[in-house]
């Protein structure tokens, strides 16, 4: 479901805000890129490993065709994380600044 929000900001100080905000969100988008990065390194680290793709570990993980191990729940935990941070990248992408 598509939801969408318009957010309006005022600054008793007159103050300018929007790039601030704009700032802000730049900033975060950076922090969620360097996080994919290292979130994806440490996939790899693990499809290296252990010889499958991420895909496939986890189809074999939810299918309950492995055994839970501690490299199944780190490595179970690094695609849920890169997951979320895929979703906030999008939706951060999705802004619209309006004049």
């Amino acid at each position: 479901m598509l939801s969408e929000a318009q957010v309006t900001l005022i600054s008793p100080s007159g103050a300018a805000i929007k790039p601030m905000v704009e700032s802000a969100l730049r900033s975060e988008l950076r922090m969620i890129e360097l996080g994919l990065k290292q979130t994806a390194l440490h996939l790899q680290e693990y499809e290296t490993q252990y010889g499958m793709t991420t895909d496939e570990f986890y189809r074999a993980l939810t299918h309950d065709e492995l055994q839970e191990a501690l490299y199944t729940i780190d490595w179970a935990g690094e695609y849920k994380t890169w997951q979320k941070l895929q979703a906030k990248r999008q939706a951060l992408m999705e802004i619209d600044f309006a004049n």
